[in-house]
């Protein structure tokens, strides 16, 4: 299932065709690093099964698998390795290496060393609503939902996209909610938070397993902390962090919804794989469009304003202008999981 969300709104001008999506995939299928390669990423099966689809169709809903390889070499281990062939030219010539021959010799260090380092490998799901012209990235980061929809778009002919935005910042409804003790329509405010200070302290305040609708909190909210992190659940089903960058993080899926799964028995593994999507997929249309209206509705791009994922390098993703080179500073690495 999927534990954050990135949501992004698919242009008008592209219609999903899951033949034609296989078939550009396709020619970005994952392949581990090489010897002297660093980092390494591409498409794989959904299902983690060889030879299936890589597009896989559940309910109407396109169901993609993206897969990434790094290799683990400690900078630690690069300097003493760079400090081991300086003390070897310094013997042998009498003078340490200048500033360009150091940069040369952490070259040499690391070509030496990448062979012999481990490697880590995690991969994220993206789902293709293309009713809704949702496209939604599985990713712990913004940084790495954009490197993700960048390669999609370079993948695939006419496909834009933009990040979806609404009228009212998360961080002005949360504001609104903490501090009149109101959640909106279909929605609960939890028992988790994050309140910060925007001037110079910077304080932070974060409660956990606690209640919100409290004086204290409402007293944070008037001194000016603006909420940063709220949890919240929905109709009873769905339960999440809401995050001042619109992003979904801990989503869970609750027992009602998981009992009306569970309720035929043991699946296989690939009915399983079908039950989890329909499940995750068939909530969430339900749930993404009642959080935008919770926010105030949609905020639409207008055309030319910037804010479209257009094509980008393998190194970057230009979204709304902002460079997010994310595949080595991403906050966190998403786990491999089948679903």
């Amino acid at each position: 299932m999927f534990k954050n969300l990135t949501v992004y709104r698919i242009g008008p001008d592209w219609t999903a065709d899951a033949r034609a999506i296989e078939t550009a995939l396709d020619k970005q299928r994952f392949v581990p690093c090489g010897a002297t390669q660093q980092e390494s990423s591409g498409w794989v099966e959904p299902r983690g099964e060889a030879h299936a689809p890589l597009v896989e169709v559940v309910d109407g809903q396109l169901i993609l698998k993206l897969k990434f390889e790094k290799r683990l070499l400690p900078g630690s281990v690069v300097k003493e390795r760079v400090d081991e062939i300086a003390e070897q030219i310094e013997q042998q010539t009498g003078r340490k290496p200048g500033k360009k021959q150091t940069k040369e010799l952490k070259e040499q260090a690391l070509l030496e060393l990448l062979p012999m380092a481990f490697t880590k490998r995690s991969a994220l799901m993206v789902w293709i609503a293309p009713k809704e012209r949702l496209l939604v990235v599985d990713a712990g980061s913004q940084g790495r939902a954009d490197e993700v929809v960048a390669l999609l778009v370079k993948a695939i002919d006419g496909l834009a996209v933009s990040h979806l935005q609404t009228e009212l910042s998360p961080a002005s409804a949360m504001t609104g909610w903490l501090g009149t003790g109101e959640p909106p329509y279909n929605f609960v405010i939890d028992r988790e938070c994050e309140l910060k200070s925007p001037d110079e302290m910077k304080s932070v305040v974060r409660y956990a397993r606690h209640p919100l609708d409290t004086e204290e909190v409402k007293q944070h909210i008037t001194q000016g902390k603006v909420p940063t992190r709220v949890a919240m659940s929905w109709l009873d089903r769905v339960s999440f962090v809401l995050t001042e960058s619109l992003q979904v993080k801990k989503l869970a899926f609750l027992d009602v919804v998981l009992e009306a799964r569970d309720a035929g028995g043991k699946p296989s593994k690939d009915e399983a794989f079908d039950a989890d999507a329909a499940l995750a997929t068939g909530e969430l249309r339900r749930m993404i469009p009642d959080l935008v209206e919770a926010l105030g509705g949609e905020l639409m791009q207008l055309p030319g304003s910037g804010a479209r994922v257009a094509e980008a390098s393998p190194a970057a993703v230009a979204v709304a202008e902002v460079p997010a080179k994310a595949s080595s500073s991403a906050a966190a690495e998403e786990s491999e999981a089948p679903w």
